[in-house]
C-alpha cells in the first residue's frame, strides 16, 4: 500500500461576470423593470385631472354654463371620464337633469337636453316664517289644507298630501334669505303626471303648505 498522499482537487476559481453572462443581464433587466414600475406608480398616484363642480345648486331644467361651474383638480383614475372635464369646452345647450348640490362633481349623466326634463316649475304662494330647511335644491312635500267654512256645523276636512318628494327650484326670500314676505313665492319642480293635482289644489278653496322632507 503506497504511503504517498493523494493530491487534493484544485479549488475552482471564481470568474468575474462578464456582459455575456446571462445571469448578469437578467439581474440588470429586473432592476430596470423595478425602477420603471416604481416610477410609474408614483407618477400615476400624483396624476390629477381638472373637472367641473357646481358653483351653486343646479336644479332640473336649469341651463348649465361656465358661470355656474368651477374647476377642481382631482385624482379619479379611470373614473375621471364619468364627470365633466374642465380641459374640454362646456357642452352647449345643456340643462341639469337632476339636482347637483353646490360643490359636487358634475357627472356627465347629470346634464343633457332640455327635452329629457320631465318636471315643470310651479309657483306656490307661502306665508311668513318659512323653515330654514326649505332652500334651493331642498326636497319637500306639498299638502293641501282645506279652508274652514264659515257657519259650517261639520268638522273641517283633514289636510291631505298632494305630491311628495319635489325639488325646490327657487325661493323668493327677503334680504336675510331666511324668512319670506307675507306674500312670498316658492317655485317647485313638479312631475308632469302630478301637475293636474297641484294646479287643482292651488285653485281650490284652501292653501298649499310646503313641508320639508326629513333627511333629504
Amino acid at each position: 500500500m503506497s504511503n504517498e498522499a493523494t493530491p487534493s482537487p484544485a479549488a475552482p476559481r471564481l470568474r468575474r461576470p462578464t456582459w455575456r453572462d446571462p445571469r448578469l443581464v437578467i439581474g440588470i433587466v429586473l432592476v430596470a423593470v423595478a425602477v420603471a414600475l416604481g416610477s410609474w406608480v408614483v407618477s400615476d398616484a400624483d396624476r390629477t385631472a381638472p373637472v367641473y363642480v357646481a358653483a351653486g345648486t343646479l336644479t332640473p331644467g336649469e341651463a348649465v354654463d361656465a358661470s355656474q361651474l368651477r374647476v377642481v383638480d382631482v385624482n379619479l383614475g379611470v373614473e375621471a371620464d364619468r364627470y365633466l372635464r374642465a380641459d374640454a369646452p362646456v357642452p352647449t345647450d345643456q340643462v341639469a337633469l337632476r339636482v347637483v348640490p353646490e360643490g359636487e362633481l358634475v357627472a356627465t349623466t347629470a346634464v343633457g337636453d332640455a327635452a329629457a326634463v320631465t318636471v315643470r316649475s310651479v309657483a306656490v304662494p307661502v306665508g311668513a316664517g318659512l323653515s330654514e330647511r326649505i332652500h334651493e335644491g331642498a326636497v319637500v312635500d306639498l299638502w293641501f289644507v282645506p279652508a274652514a267654512q264659515q257657519g259650517a256645523t261639520e268638522a273641517a276636512a283633514e289636510p291631505e298630501p298632494i305630491v311628495t318628494g319635489v325639488v325646490v327650484e327657487q325661493v323668493d326670500a327677503s334680504e336675510g334669505g331666511l324668512v319670506v314676505s307675507d306674500h312670498g313665492t316658492l317655485h317647485v319642480l313638479v312631475g308632469t303626471d302630478d301637475l293636474p293635482a297641484v294646479l287643482s289644489a292651488l285653485a281650490a278653496e284652501g292653501s298649499v303648505t310646503v313641508v320639508p322632507v326629513a333627511g333629504a
